[in-house]
């Protein structure tokens, strides 16, 4: 992760220290709040440690200080861990560099991660289809302030969550299978979206508008009384679109409240409330353009956090999705409507001792949809819908993490087991390794087993273009991976190398291109193989005319799959991407006037069937390669922001899926204001 460069007075809360004689004193000209202090680590702090507050050690102060905030936590396990001991590679997106970055929703600011593949169908955060390590869309966990919202209908709605950009803290990416730390959704990895808990601002608002008739309004409002801070965001987003049915209108609503009990404990409320219609042009079928789509999304959320020492977390949640589908807009005919309801609870034990940290965890997981299309018969019809089908999932989890010196060792298994598979109770354990030789440096290594249940969708989706199978298995998977990372004051840096081995994966597949239909199918293996690099070099001490935040960042990814499809078209799992290259370069041009340049590169494997229309048959056609330049300027007078987003500047012609254009040139402008 970035950091900022500290020179304003600011408040710090370190979770932990280094076991350093200076990290008490490193940062004693600031306002530090300390929350745990593990050991007995004041009893051995030397006087000597002062002279970091000389004037010729502030150079050396600082870059300690950065040093030490490297050890930022993330919830990479059940419970928050510094990232330094972390086995499995986290991408952290902070909320710095999302308000540096040329976007308009999380689906867009996904894109510049190399080892993320974002299938846009549209625009802005309509609808798009998030991919990591060459996995399926299905195949993700999405996270909410680690509540798990991944979507048990289809995973092309799991991003259909309340959100606005100005909620956000961190977003935290894991890579590989994560059942562990996120449940059994998390096949092939898992995003925690994290948002603002603190009072540093009482409301912020931002207004935009641009091409293609784009309109945009965000307000948020912080508030504070007594025990309890409390937020709430309302977004509001539109497009005429910029081909034929791209058009669309967003809404999000995000309350949010935080109340702070003795002794570092919390509870934490959030509901919300997201709308979406938009024209779906192409998105499921090229043989029908004129699609159309409305959604809508409630959730509510209670997690609390108790003790210190023997940590307790319950979380209760519940989440509904509406979604009425339109294979040709405003018509009967091939129309959809779904309601699927996931509720259920959470209970993480965890504690310290002398012999380390041990995390026991339990989660009931109850998934239920009706629908005029997905299901088995309902007896008596309730309002428009006809089909009903449930399932329950149960899981206990346990993982131990010791330290020792340069050492962290981790091991756990979770016990999983789902009403889809009666009498079954499957195990999927996880080892890890962290061995850190210094404090610049650690190389890592983790091995674990995952699952994923079939979709509503994947079991019983019927339609001219598509059939599903209620035979279907659940997936399996089997992951190794080894990494290094290396960080100074000017640079870090990170290489990782990853197999995974997937069982009875499941695709939309047809056996031959005359095929009218795609049906569900577990293929016996698809495996992969790659992997992921990247750099990037802070620069304010080489060049100082670029500003104290100038960074340059590039990230590479690259894959192999193997599959035993044959000359099957797959519409999804083998359609991976091979090449993934991303730069991002943040500088300032004069005093508050910055710049961020965004570019990529990918190169897409597999085929798909391209339409021509209606006069002429498709053709089967590989995926071309591709680059997009962005640009965002920002100018800053006191507490009033204003930029301009140049997205993709050369006009790129491309396509994330086959047959779906993605947009051309699109300027667009807002400004914002943060109230104090």
């Amino acid at each position: 992760m970035n950091q900022k460069h500290f020179q304003e007075q600011r408040a710090y809360r370190f979770k932990r220290f280094a076991r350093k004689a200076y990290s008490a004193f490193n940062s004693m000209h600031k306002v530090v709040n300390i929350g745990v202090v593990r050991g007995c680590a004041i009893a051995f702090l030397s006087v000597s440690a002062v002279s970091a507050q000389t004037a010729d050690g502030g150079e050396q102060q600082q870059k300690v200080l950065e040093k030490e905030l490297e050890e930022v936590m993330v919830t990479a396990s059940r419970v928050e861990t510094p990232i330094n001991q972390v086995a499995k590679l986290v991408t952290v997106i902070t909320k710095e560099q999302i308000e540096q970055a040329p976007v308009q929703s999380i689906q867009d600011l996904l894109v510049y991660a190399a080892n993320i593949d974002v299938v846009q169908r549209g625009g802005h955060g309509v609808q798009a289809d998030i991919s990591i390590r060459g996995g399926s869309f299905d195949q993700n966990a999405i996270l909410l302030n680690g509540v798990n919202l991944s979507n048990p209908h289809t995973g092309h709605y799991s991003l259909d969550i309340p959100i606005n950009l100005s909620d956000i803290e961190r977003i935290e990416i894991m890579s590989g299978p994560s059942a562990l730390i996120y449940g059994s959704s998390a096949f092939s990895g898992g995003i925690n979206i994290i948002t603002k808990k603190s009072t540093d601002y009482k409301a912020y608002a931002n207004v935009e508008a641009g091409m293609h008739k784009l309109r945009g309004i965000e307000v948020r409002g912080v508030a504070q009384t007594g025990i309890a801070v409390n937020s709430l965001s309302v977004g509001s987003n539109s497009s005429a679109g910029y081909i034929a049915n791209s058009d669309y209108d967003i809404y999000n609503v995000l309350w949010q409240t935080r109340l702070r009990l003795k002794n570092e404990s919390k509870i934490d409320f959030q509901l919300g409330y997201n709308d979406k219609k938009y024209g779906a042009n192409t998105f499921y079928s090229a043989a029908y353009p004129n699609q159309y789509e409305r959604t809508s999304s409630y959730m509510g959320s209670v997690k609390g956090e108790f003790g210190s020492q023997l940590k307790v977390i319950p979380i209760i949640y519940w989440n509904r999705h509406h979604d009425q589908f339109d294979l040709i807009k405003d018509d009967t005919f091939g129309r959809n409507y779904h309601r699927n309801d996931t509720y259920g609870a959470n209970l993480i034990f965890s504690y310290h001792s002398k012999l380390g940290n041990t995390n026991l965890g339990g989660e009931l997981r109850r998934e239920d949809i009706m629908s005029s299309n997905l299901g088995l018969p309902m007896v008596e019809p309730h309002r428009k819908y006809t089909k009903y089908d449930d399932r329950t999932n149960a899981s206990v989890s346990l993982e131990h993490t010791y330290s020792i010196e340069k050492f962290v060792l981790s091991a756990g298994v979770m016990m999983n087991h789902n009403t889809l598979e009666d009498g079954k109770y499957r195990f999927y354990p996880s080892v890890s390794a962290t061995y850190r030789p210094s404090n610049n440096f650690n190389i890592s290594s983790s091995w674990s087993k995952s699952t994923r249940m079939p979709t509503f969708t994947d079991l019983y989706y019927k339609a001219p273009t598509h059939v599903g199978r209620n035979d279907l298995k659940p997936e399996k998977s089997e992951s190794l991976e080894l990494g290094l990372k290396y960080r100074t004051t000017f640079f870090s840096a990170y290489l990782t190398g990853f197999m995974q081995w997937g069982r009875d994966i499941i695709d939309w597949i047809k056996e031959k291109p005359e095929d009218k239909a795609y049906t569900s199918w577990n293929m016996s293996k698809i495996d992969t193989k790659g992997i992921e690099a990247g750099v990037t070099f802070r620069l304010k001490d080489l060049l100082p005319a670029l500003g104290e935040q100038a960074s340059l960042s590039l990230d590479y990814t690259r894959m192999f799959q193997d599959g035993d499809t044959g000359e099957m078209i797959s519409m999804y799992s083998l359609n991976y991407l091979r090449d993934k290259f991303s730069a991002k370069f943040n500088h300032q041009i004069y005093k508050g006037l910055s710049a961020g340049w965004y570019f990529r590169f990918q190169k897409r494997m597999g085929i798909f069937q391209k339409y021509h229309g209606v006069e002429e048959a498709s053709t089967i056609e590989h995926y071309p390669a591709f680059s997009t330049l962005d640009l965002k300027l920002n100018y800053k007078y006191q507490d009033i922001v204003f930029n301009l987003n140049f997205n993709n500047l050369y006009d790129t012609h491309y396509f994330d899926r086959g047959n779906i254009p993605q947009a051309g040139f699109w300027l667009m402008g807002g400004i914002s204001y943060t109230f104090r």
